[in-house]
């Protein structure tokens, strides 16, 4: 039987004295780290969490949320991991969704969740704790892990078709669903990209984002798998991550392209600081070729790159690849296979872009409670992702956008991804966004958000004449462009372009 729930005591026993994780001024052994968790799984037991009952988070990044990730699915319970950004609107629909009965939080969202209970009262009030102390009628996580008492708890039988988690989709489109992921595909996260990231048990891995989102796993299964040291930092920070990189030593870390951006950018960004790094991981979006090109010259021989999707299909472009094959997010490892597929459903040729249809060991349960959609995205085994692309003869994959942010304006398919690279290259540009908007002659028409580099002096309208000047064509101009200070992101740092697009046709509309 596959026992991904014992991990960490496998750890204890056979690697008790290496540093197992940092947070702060935390340095916890492998030994140490078990106690915490067998202890936090006590605590879950007394409090009445059984097999199969839904356990949900609602924190920050913090060392008490990476006990709880590994206590529950110790005694079978499932994970719920939700974002602290949640309005009271959203953690209501999804704590009923997934029907947790129990929660940790931390004490900033209490007046939330006193709202929110009202709307659920089957949440008990006691069964909501607190990670850094009493709250109201909600208890503290703290002072129940030191009373509760010590000693071996009965042992839960956790098979691999049990589920370990229902993850949430990060909502950059529609309404979040739950995926539901096994405890065998979990294990398979940690296994093939143990393998795909070239890690080992002597590994120091760096996690900079917030761990509710499914990124996070691409780096914490295979580093919780091999027995590494995986350090977490509270919030993001390019200079803090820089120093920390240079300090541990760090060999693998992962970012959002945002996140990697603001590194490249940072004052006390130098290439000897990150000299240790063995992999510099993009995932979640395309990052733009121009800071690609430039990652592969300051720290040859370390850029990776992941297209993936939650509900289980993924591709990779090896840092062996990254030169030869600029521009593509890479090719299925093993075990997974891959179609582009044509509106009428027959297998497109390479060259040709089509919807991205996969399958592999990682494929999603389904989506939790949500049999209708779960049909509509898995076919005959085939994972449909609702993204576009095509390969080249070679097999590689390469992106051009979703279907849903496809622009069709006067009858002509416009890809974001496409004006976003040509805006890019202007040294005032740090990040872009490239989306539709309403028009009455064409449609559609593409409107360009911006957030410019520190110190960059140019106009809104200089800049949109310098994007239309060097565009493939001319259905490809911006109607449109707007300078931001940053954009509105999700707990995963990605870009909320549906936000942009509503926000720009309602001012549109006042003026």
């Amino acid at each position: 039987m596959l026992q991904l729930a014992t991990l960490i005591k496998h750890h204890a026993q056979f690697r008790p004295d290496q540093v197992a994780v940092v947070f702060e001024q935390d340095r916890l052994t492998w030994r140490e780290f078990e106690a915490r968790v067998s202890q936090c799984a006590r605590v879950l037991t007394w409090l009445g969490v059984r097999k199969g009952d839904r356990v949900a988070t609602v924190l920050a990044n913090c060392r008490e949320l990476l006990e709880v990730y590994w206590a529950v699915p110790s005694i079978g319970a499932v994970l719920v991991p939700l974002s602290p950004l949640l309005m009271p609107s959203g953690l209501t629909s999804l704590l009923r969704d997934s029907g947790a009965n129990c929660l940790v939080t931390q004490r900033s969202m209490a007046p939330m969740i006193d709202q929110v209970r009202a709307e659920l009262p089957e949440l008990a009030a006691d069964h909501v704790l607190m990670v850094d102390g009493p709250a109201g009628d909600y208890p503290d996580y703290g002072s129940l892990f030191k009373t509760c008492a010590d000693g071996a708890s009965e042992p839960v039988r956790v098979g691999s078709d049990d589920i370990f988690n229902i993850m949430y989709t990060s909502g950059t489109t529609g309404l979040p669903k739950g995926i539901i992921h096994s405890h065998f595909v979990r294990a398979m996260y940690g296994t093939l990209f143990a393998s795909a990231w070239r890690m080992s048990a002597e590994s120091v891995v760096l996690h900079t984002g917030a761990i509710v989102f499914n990124g996070a796993f691409v780096t914490l299964m295979p580093c919780f798998y091999l027995g590494a040291r995986y350090l977490l930092q509270r919030q993001f920070d390019a200079e803090e991550a820089i120093e920390i990189i240079a300090r541990e030593r760090v060999t693998h870390t992962m970012m959002v392209p945002a996140q990697i951006i603001a590194i490249l950018n940072a004052p006390n960004f130098s290439p000897e600081k990150l000299a240790s790094l063995e992999m510099i991981l993009s995932l979640g979006a395309p990052l733009y070729q121009e800071y690609k090109d430039l990652l592969n010259r300051l720290l040859p021989d370390r850029f990776y790159e992941l297209y993936g999707l939650t509900e289980g299909f993924w591709t990779i472009l090896d840092k062996t690849q990254s030169l030869r094959k600029a521009g593509s997010v890479g090719a299925p490892p093993f075990f997974y296979e891959m179609r582009i597929v044509r509106e009428d459903g027959s297998d497109a040729p390479a060259g040709e872009v089509g919807e991205i249809v996969g399958r592999g060991p990682s494929l999603m349960g389904g989506y939790y409670g949500r049999p209708d959609l779960t049909v509509q995205a898995i076919r005959d085994g085939w994972l449909f992702t609702g993204d576009l692309g095509y390969t080249d003869g070679e097999g590689y994959l390469y992106l051009v956008d979703r279907k849903k942010d496809m622009i069709d304006s006067g009858g002509v398919k416009v890809y974001p991804k496409d004006v976003e690279e040509v805006a890019a290259r202007h040294p005032a540009v740090r990040e872009v966004a490239v989306f539709g908007v309403a028009h009455e002659k064409w449609g559609e028409t593409p409107v360009a958000a911006v957030v410019l580099n520190a110190g960059a002096s140019i106009t809104a309208g200089e800049l949109r004449d310098w994007i239309n000047e060097r565009v493939g064509a001319r259905y490809q101009r911006l109607h449109a462009l707007q300078i931001m200070d940053d954009f509105p992101r999700n707990a995963a740092g990605k870009t909320l372009k549906r936000e942009m697009r509503d926000a720009y046709q309602v001012a549109a509309g006042d003026r």
